[in-house]
Parts: structure tokens; sequence; C-alpha cells
């Protein structure tokens, strides 16, 4: 029996091409909290994320059986890709921003996996994440999704670049300017109090 838990992302497309179902399923819980929580973070919406992470996985499957990956090992920001263009045709759909706002009922920040924490350590933690939420949603649209596609992505600023169709100084641009304004409002809190 074939360790797929121990195979790189490349050897597991081609088995999977070759017919072992072993070898998506090893990419799905491989990939899928990532995945989920950039299209999460994208819709801010939990049903729809749902229905637009099971979309990216049925067009990732169909993609492998017609031969159509050809990324050299590239599987995740490929995945990412297929999201990301998902919820774009989405919201081209809806007629609807691109991003939108947490809501108080949910967060991404809800289907990222926590260790187990004693309930002070959960209180201080829940005040950080509510800080960071806080701080995102004052970004423009174009430098929270850099943000979001770096950090909760994991993809690299080429990657980043590629996917959105920028010039990958425009991406580095975006995240420096993100930073920037996010350490101003930090700052900004820090000096008023309200930390």
């Amino acid at each position: 029996m074939v360790k797929t838990h121990l195979m790189d992302d490349k050897d597991l497309v081609s088995l999977y091409q070759t017919g072992d179902q072993a070898a998506i399923t090893e990419l799905i819980t491989r990939y899928k909290q990532r995945i989920f929580s950039a299209i999460f973070f994208l819709v801010k919406n939990r049903e729809l994320a749902e229905d637009l992470f099971q979309e990216t996985f049925i067009k990732i499957i169909n993609s492998l059986r017609k031969n159509h990956y050809n990324e050299q090992g590239k599987f995740l920001p490929w995945a990412l890709r297929i999201a990301h263009n998902l919820v774009i045709d989405h919201f081209r759909k809806e007629k609807l921003m691109p991003l939108q706002r947490d809501s108080e009922e949910f967060s991404v920040f809800d289907v990222l996996p926590q260790n187990e924490k004693n309930p002070e350590q959960r209180i201080i933690q829940d005040e950080k994440v509510a800080f960071v939420n806080a701080l995102l949603d004052k970004l423009p649209p174009d430098q929270r999704e850099v943000v979001i596609l770096r950090h909760y992505g994991g993809l690299s600023f080429k990657e980043i670049s590629k996917m959105l169709d920028i010039n990958i100084n425009t991406a580095l641009g975006r995240m420096h300017y993100a930073i920037l304004k996010m350490r101003e409002m930090v700052n900004k809190d820090v000096l008023n109090g309200t930390e």
C-alpha cells in the first residue's frame, strides 16, 4: 500500500491521475484548511465559503482528470488561484464588491485550528484576533487581499502577482503599504490608550 502522506504534491497528482483516489484525498486533507480560510476571508460567509470550497475541489478534480495540471509541484498556489477565480466569478455574477466585512456571527479565525488553551489564553487570543480583524477591515481591498493571500494562503509574492495578474512589485508595494497602515493604526491606538 502506498503511503500517500509521505509523498510530495507532484507525486500525489501523478498518482491520482493514474486512478488512485487516496492521492486526491491526501491533497484535500493537506490543504483544505488553508484553501477554506483564504476563501472565507474573501467572502466572509460560511455557507458561501463552503459552497465555493466544494466548487474549487470539483474544478481541481476535473482539471486533474483532464490532465490540465502543469504546475510542476506547485499544487497549493494552483488550487488557491482556482479558488480565487471562483470567488471573483461569484462576485461578478452577484455584482457585489469582491471583499466583504466579517460578521459578528463568524470570522475566519473561527475556522483556523487552535491549540487547546486555558480560558485566560483563549480570551487573550480572541482579543488579538478581534484587533487584527479590525485592522484588516480598515485596509483598502487591494492591500487586504495581498495580506490575506500572503499570511493566510501562504503564497509567495511571485505567486500572488501571478494569481492577481499584477506586477510582483505591485504586490510587494501593496503589502508594504498595508503593513505601514496597520503599524500607523496600532501606534495611534497605543497613543490614544485604546489598545
